[in-house]
């Protein structure tokens, strides 16, 4: 069982049936603040999930799912988001610092 925490409050936020979140399928999991840093998502489904003011720094999020996603403020600094699926994301004021975006899909993404 793992619990994802919020990154300042350490509510839990969700709990997932699992000893991986390698290939979790968090789609549409409010996910707002959470601490996720250097955490393994590879392959991950994030699609419609929203991870505004996550801390997502340092974590593998090669091939991960985040189509719809808002990730509005979130913390992306040195992710590696290598081949990540970006589409239609909401991107506003993230922090792409250092992340490795080689071959992401980033078609109908927006923020600055």
């Amino acid at each position: 069982m793992i619990e994802i925490k919020h990154r300042t409050t350490r509510e839990v936020l969700l709990e997932v049936d699992s000893d991986t979140l390698r290939h979790a399928d968090l789609r549409e999991a409010d996910l707002r603040g959470a601490d996720l840093n250097w955490v393994d998502l590879w392959w991950a489904d994030f699609r419609n999930a929203d991870l505004r003011e996550a801390d997502l720094r340092d974590a593998n999020l090669r091939n991960v799912d985040l189509r719809y996603a808002n990730l509005q403020d979130t913390d992306l600094w040195n992710a590696d988001l290598r081949y990540a699926n970006l589409q239609d994301a909401e991107l506003w004021n993230a922090d792409l610092r250092d992340a490795n975006l080689t071959g992401a899909a980033l078609e109908g993404a927006i923020g600055n």
